[in-house]
């Protein structure tokens, strides 16, 4: 046991793990066994060696001394631009250069060399913004869910006439539809691929193409409009809940009507410079999803040599489906267009953010980037969470992992093209699960959610990744850095300038008895800060204890009058504390309750203060419900007012209770 805890020390395993101050608990030896089988590492296998010259990957900030090396080696980088010098003979640039080392004796080695700026700029100036999950938005003109024209119609709006300054969106990665018969997960939580959006979000006449219709496409394209417009009336007319399958079922066949259309030249020269770009990683992408509509969208149970997306087979298969692979890359180029003019437009509204898009976690083991990114994702290991006070069995997130070894051998290649290509159209990038930059809980395949063990990243090295794209990309990041954080975390987020993320019913003084609500001035300045979010029920559930009585109903509660007085006196406890602050007259009603949640939000000195959009029309329905599956809608309900009656783009626009909520918060900021 002693031997295969040295060796699970040696790559990052922990044999053991604390869930609470003065509580250890041992991991599973044939979880630790498993787990090292998924990083290559044979238990059996002589102790590790010693250390290399150099390791794979190394991170120096400017002026940082060079790393340990024997005496008389002769250390030299050749940055990004081929220039090459002595380290230390001139100044590291920011970037991502090589190194390379010689030792007297004959023996020289390379290694990937990260130069992170010292630290990440903070939001320019001090700003408020919407959350937005952008398929809950819907226009008259959509066609049944929230798409990027409404994205830059609602920026366009809230830039130029509140003066919002940015709009944080849902993961809007593309999906892997479902197997025949079943319906595509709805969670943009579990994406096929985090590199690039989906088509689902297009606006069909938006596209150049559309407009040199001939008169039969035309009319073809005109009777799907009408399924459409039928789809778009369901939801906000009949309150049903949004069908992203059959919407994309009626885009799809619209698309494939467009794509006859041939380019101009201007327009081809373009989308050859976009395949040229994005390079393999999108030639990867459509190809798996050309060969998904032909064989399901689980590639490990396709033919056997199309498992490997190097194979002679899947060589084969490409030249055979070349029209259907260039189709699908004109999808993403069509989408990547779309988005970019929305971020234009918000910018043009004034937004010193714009968009600030979301990086899930990990992606859906059938996806495009499982099946692409074989080499540096862990085999037969799913992300989760060990049992804690919210869920007592644990969490299987059902996400395949980075491998920490093949990022490092790898330089990072795959989370830098990752990170640099969902900061082409933002101002800002959200990350879930900021902790995961850290380590991981990796769950063998069949095991427990209790049975899994914590797998540590290069921190230094991931944040660095981070560090370098935000500041090419002159963005923000904003890590999600809630729940069980380990101590020194937030602090080392914090030296880097990556801004966190607060959310008003978790913000208590622990120091005190009791854990009243932390005052407004000792909030931290670097987060985001609001009072909820897409796992959380809206401000209007929780301060009339409706979210309670929403799980009752669907049997998730075994004491459910227990739970709804907690939550009542917990409201309670927060009104109180707004009233104390002058922040709520005396006998409010609802909207100003809500207004004073936020207005709380604004005394704090959060440089970002997110409203989350449902919250400005007084909705009560959680967007996603953790816990449940085919029970609730989760991802699929539009916005709505208290009564659950949905809000179109359009009247959202044109509601005095979302300017109202708005100016409230205008004016606190501004100490009026």
């Amino acid at each position: 046991m002693e031997r295969l805890t040295r060796l699970a020390a040696a790559h990052g395993v922990a044999t053991s793990y604390a869930p609470a101050p003065g509580t250890r608990v041992q991991v599973p030896p044939d979880t630790v066994v498993a787990v090292l089988a998924a990083l290559g590492v044979d238990p059996d296998a002589p102790e590790p060696r010693p250390r290399p010259l150099l390791p794979p990957t190394v991170v120096r900030r400017p002026g940082e001394p060079p790393p340990e090396v024997p005496a008389g080696t002769a250390l030299r980088v050749t940055t990004e631009d081929g220039v090459t010098f002595e380290y230390g003979e001139a100044p590291l640039p920011l970037g991502f250069h090589t190194l390379r080392a010689a030792t007297p004796d004959g023996r020289a080695a390379h290694a990937t060399l990260i130069v992170p700026p010292d630290r990440l700029p903070g939001p320019p100036g001090r700003t408020f913004g919407f959350l937005v999950q952008l398929y809950s938005v819907l226009s008259a003109r959509s066609w049944g869910m929230g798409d990027l024209v409404d994205l830059a119609d609602l920026a366009s709006w809230a830039g130029h006439t509140l003066g919002a300054g940015f709009l944080q969106l849902n993961p809007l990665h593309a999906a892997v539809p479902g197997a025949a018969g079943e319906p595509t997960d709805p969670s943009p939580y579990r994406p096929g691929t985090r590199r690039f959006a989906d088509p689902v979000h297009l606006r069909v006449e938006d596209i150049p193409e559309y407009a040199y219709l001939d008169a039969d496409a035309r009319r073809r394209v005109d009777q799907l409009l009408t399924r459409a417009a039928a789809l778009r009336a369901a939801v906000l007319d009949k309150r049903a809940p949004i069908d992203r399958d059959a919407v994309w079922a009626l885009k799809l066949r619209a698309l494939e009507i467009v794509r006859a259309v041939p380019l101009g030249p201007g327009r081809h020269a373009a989308y050859c410079a976009f395949l040229a770009q994005q390079g393999r990683a999108l030639e990867d992408h459509a190809t798996w999803c050309a060969l998904a509509e032909l064989y399901g969208p689980d590639w490990r149970a396709w033919p056997a040599g199309l498992h490997d997306p190097r194979s002679p087979e899947t060589a084969r298969a490409r030249g055979d489906h070349l029209a259907r692979i260039d189709f699908h890359s004109w999808l993403a180029w069509l989408t990547d267009t779309q988005l970019a003019r929305a971020q234009r437009v918000a910018r043009a509204a004034g937004m010193p953010i714009g968009l600030v898009h979301d990086l899930a976690l990990g992606v859906h083991p059938h996806g495009s980037d499982a099946w692409a990114q074989q080499d540096v994702l862990a085999t037969g290991m799913s992300t989760g969470a060990p049992p804690d006070a919210f869920n007592e069995r644990g969490q299987d997130w059902g996400l395949p992992p980075w491998r920490p070894d093949a990022l490092a051998e790898r330089g990072y290649v795959p989370y830098r093209e990752l990170v640099g290509g969902l900061l082409r159209h933002a101002g800002a990038l959200r990350v879930d699960h900021v902790m995961g930059q850290f380590r991981l809980w990796w769950i063998p395949e069949g095991a427990a959610p209790a049975d899994g063990t914590y797998v540590s990243y290069d921190a230094r090295a991931m944040l660095a990744v981070l560090a370098v794209q935000a500041h090419r990309a002159g963005a923000v990041v904003v890590g999600e850095d809630l729940g069980t954080v380990e101590p020194g975390v937030r602090e080392d987020l914090a030296d880097r300038g990556i801004v966190g993320t607060s959310v008003l019913w978790f913000e208590r003084d622990w120091t005190r008895r009791g854990h009243p609500p932390l005052p407004p001035g000792d909030w931290r300045a670097g987060c985001l800060a609001t009072v909820t979010t897409h796992d959380l029920p809206p401000t209007a559930a929780r301060l009339d204890g409706s979210h309670v009585r929403l799980r009752e109903r669907l049997g998730l509660l075994a004491a459910p009058e227990d739970a709804l007085r907690a939550a009542l006196a917990e409201s309670a406890e927060w009104l109180d504390e707004f009233a104390r602050l002058g922040l709520l007259p005396p006998s409010a009603d609802e909207e100003e309750r809500i207004a004073a949640a936020y207005r709380f939000l604004a005394r704090t000195p959060a440089r970002m203060i997110g409203i989350w959009l449902p919250d400005a029309v007084g909705d009560r329905r959680p967007q996603n419900l953790p816990g449940t599956w085919r029970e609730y809608p989760n991802w699929r309900l539009p916005v709505a007012d208290g009564s659950g009656r949905p809000v179109s783009l359009e009247e959202l626009v044109a509601s005095p209770r979302v300017a109202a909520l708005v100016t409230a918060v205008r004016e606190e900021m501004a100490g009026v």
